[in-house]
């Protein structure tokens, strides 16, 4: 069926090996310790020694294994950067160098999903795979009609290779923990385990995808691709070209950077409030930089891809948010731990001093504050050293925080969106788009005076209204 080692034996014992190395490497750090060697140089050769490891074996077996390792991916921004550099070149492989389906194979899967008469739909089909994906292989193709198109094929067996793995790493995910410092890593694989079906169901995905398209089909800033036809297996899109995002994080100038930064930004908090849903897989290979933006062909456009995992949030993102974030920023503590009690964030057997929450909270909302803010890998290094240094109080107070169900989403998406902000290095008028988008983040009273404010100015100017 394919070059990608698929059998579970084989999988398994691929993935079982790695908490082994992890030991032996550990072993290793200790005798080395003994022999007079710093903490922090031992632990940092240890994080570089793992992660080298960790991806190797997970570029290796796609899945959920390489699933796994793209939502890590845009953390790499809160490592030291003697560990991010090879950790940056193993994802880097991770993302572009997953073996391919054999031609055969997808012949196969395309004979039995859209017929053996399959190429009369298509103009042009080529064979060699453009993009490799963690459960399928995209080809370039030109539709009956004359379009370009993206043809997404899912690898035979994905299903039962994702849970697999996502079963398998379940089991040693405290082992990875020190990877990534501040990310708890078992809710993480928990919630991707839960939304396998989702995953690998094209005809969501295609939903979810055609719903995008249709909102922004006018939109100046935002590309998302058409889908053209779907079948189990087999997912057509309009093909869109574009420089990815991580060329722009490897390579991009400050233009680049900064208006990709504030148009991913933008999506994040428009696409809820605009669709009702939330694109929740942003790593980098999912994102393109467009030419044409709103200034003619030297700015540009965001062209978003894959909607194989959405969070469903008819109303928008929770107003709560909105509002204990703006409460934050005032510097109101105990408006802010009530709604955090009444959320599910505190839980009722716990007390915690509102000040004390207070303070935990203004170091990681500080991007909402400015006007523009430069997100910076020193930047989110110094939020990961803050949450996870055991001799810390925001340690301490954050592992007496809980995360509801309903936020869990929301949460990782979030925070690998700010990843990759950090990946690129932007500066971005966040508290632009919060107010624009966000429900909650501006009171009431100012959006009523801003309405009220926006009619005198088209009563006094009547053209303006056009």
């Amino acid at each position: 069926m394919s070059d990608l080692p698929r059998k579970a034996v084989t999988r398994t014992a691929k993935l079982a090996a790695l908490p082994l190395g992890f030991a032996g490497r550990a072993t290793w750090g200790l005798g080395k310790r003994i022999v007079g060697e710093s903490a922090e140089i031992v632990g940092r050769e240890l994080q570089q020694r793992t992660a080298e490891q960790l991806f190797k074996v997970l570029g290796e077996l796609k899945g959920g294994a390489m699933k796994f390792g793209q939502a890590l991916s845009v953390f790499e921004s809160a490592l030291p950067e003697e560990v991010a550099g090879p950790y940056r070149a193993a994802l880097t492989k991770l993302q572009d160098a997953a073996p391919p389906m054999p031609t055969r194979t997808v012949h196969a899967v395309l004979d039995e999903r859209l017929g053996e008469d399959w190429r009369e739909l298509f103009l042009e089909f080529e064979d060699k795979p453009a993009a490799a994906a963690s459960i399928g292989q995209v080809h370039r193709a030109v539709w009956h009609d004359g379009r370009e198109v993206a043809v997404k094929v899912q690898y035979p067996g994905a299903g039962e290779a994702l849970l697999s793995d996502l079963t398998q790493l379940s089991r040693f995910a405290r082992l990875l923990g020190p990877l990534i410092p501040g990310m708890d890593i078992k809710p993480l694989i928990a919630e991707m385990r839960d939304r396998v079906s989702e995953e690998l169901d094209y005809a969501l995905e295609a939903q979810a995808q055609q719903a995008h398209a249709d909102v922004f089909a006018d939109d100046p800033d935002v590309v998302v691709p058409a889908v053209v036809h779907q079948c189990e297996q087999v997912l057509v899109t309009e093909w869109i070209d574009g420089v990815p995002l991580s060329e722009v994080i490897a390579d991009g100038t400050p233009d680049q950077r900064d208006r990709a930064g504030q148009l991913l930004a933008r999506f994040l908090f428009s696409g809820p409030a605009r669709t009702g849903l939330l694109h929740a897989d942003p790593h980098p290979g999912n994102f393109r930089l467009l030419p044409g933006g709103p200034d003619g062909e030297g700015d540009w456009r965001l062209g978003v891809l894959d909607f194989g995992t959405v969070d469903r949030l008819p109303g928008g993102l929770p107003t709560p948010i909105g509002v204990s974030l703006r409460m934050t920023l005032d510097g109101d503590a105990e408006t802010v731990y009530e709604l955090l009690c009444a959320e599910g964030f505190v839980k009722e057997s716990i007390e915690l001093d509102p000040d004390a929450v207070l303070d935990y909270l203004l170091p990681i909302i500080e991007p909402a504050r400015a006007d523009a803010f430069t997100f910076t890998r020193s930047w989110i290094r110094s939020q990961a050293a803050r949450i996870a240094d055991p001799r810390s109080p925001a340690y301490q107070l954050g592992k007496q925080l809980n995360l509801p169900p309903a936020y869990l989403l929301i949460h990782r998406v979030t925070l690998s969106t700010i990843g990759v902000l950090c990946q690129l290095g932007a500066t971005v008028r966040l508290r632009d788009e919060l107010q624009e988008w966000l429900p909650g983040f501006v009171a009431e009273e100012d959006l009523l005076e801003q309405e009220l404010l926006e009619e005198d100015l088209v009563e006094e100017d009547p053209a303006a209204e056009a």
